[in-house]
């Protein structure tokens, strides 16, 4: 599935999704998360879907991307326990099948990385890529790699480490956070990043899930809406996009 096309499923089920601008630069963002029927008290296996979309409302380039940061609300919780580890240099440099060769047990997410390409003399042009998410682990640390491979205009691989930080208190628990290298400017522009997150797995005889989460509605309640995610993008020059995604749930059982 293409971003557009994921962007477009986020975007019929998810009627909440933000477009922010600042001066001409624009980014849409979009957000899921499945099932949404969750217990009360504890915790069940979710998916999360995220998209992000940047573009100018005068046809200029925009400026390059720099950092991506994603908060997910408290009540979501991240296990990695058990789950494979994926080391930086196993996938990079890599082609996507060559990484899941490598790291066949750390797979934790997928999604598309695009971009428009400007060469010299020539119009841009889009460029996508696939991304594939890992387990990955530094200083002790829980980390998520992002393996990014496209094509066009040449075979281009890279890997973006996405830092998890836990938060103990507040409204969310868990952030991610990655600062992109300069090699991503190969792609030209960024013009569009979706990551979706799933994984189930086994330890010690326990039926395990990467991310599990619970619905924070209050007592009497069976729904709720609540703030599900805070995405943010910094761009070269200073200039910063955020933006809070509030979803609903309701109480299983």
């Amino acid at each position: 599935m293409g971003l557009a096309a994921a962007l477009a499923l986020l975007a019929a089920s998810a009627p909440a999704d933000q477009v922010r601008q600042q001066g001409n630069l624009r980014v849409a963002f979009a957000a899921k998360l499945f099932p949404t029927k969750l217990p009360r008290v504890g915790t069940a296996p979710v998916a999360v879907s995220v998209a992000g979309r940047i573009e100018t409302t005068d046809q200029s380039a925009p400026p390059q991307l720099r950092r991506i940061e994603l908060a997910i609300n408290r009540h979501g919780r991240l296990h990695t326990r058990g789950l494979p580890v994926c080391r930086y240099e196993q996938i990079q440099p890599a082609t996507t099948a060559e990484a899941r060769q490598a790291c066949p047990g750390a797979v934790i997410g997928r999604g598309r990385f695009e971009a428009d390409v400007a060469l010299p003399d020539q119009s841009p042009f889009p460029s996508d890529g696939r991304v594939v998410a890992f387990n990955g682990r530094r200083d002790g640390r829980p980390l998520l790699l992002a393996h990014i491979y496209g094509t066009d205009p040449l075979p281009t691989s890279f890997t973006l480490p996405f830092e998890l930080r836990q938060r103990r208190g507040g409204t969310y628990g868990t952030v991610l956070v990655a600062r992109l290298p300069r090699l991503a400017a190969r792609w030209g522009y960024v013009s569009g990043v979706s990551l979706t997150l799933q994984r189930r797995y086994r330890h010690r005889g326990k039926a395990r899930s990467y991310l599990a989460a619970g619905c924070p509605a209050p007592r009497g309640f069976r729904r709720t809406v609540f703030p599900f995610a805070r995405a943010s993008f910094a761009f070269e020059g200073g200039r910063r996009i955020a933006t809070t995604m509030t979803r609903s749930c309701a109480v299983r059982g």
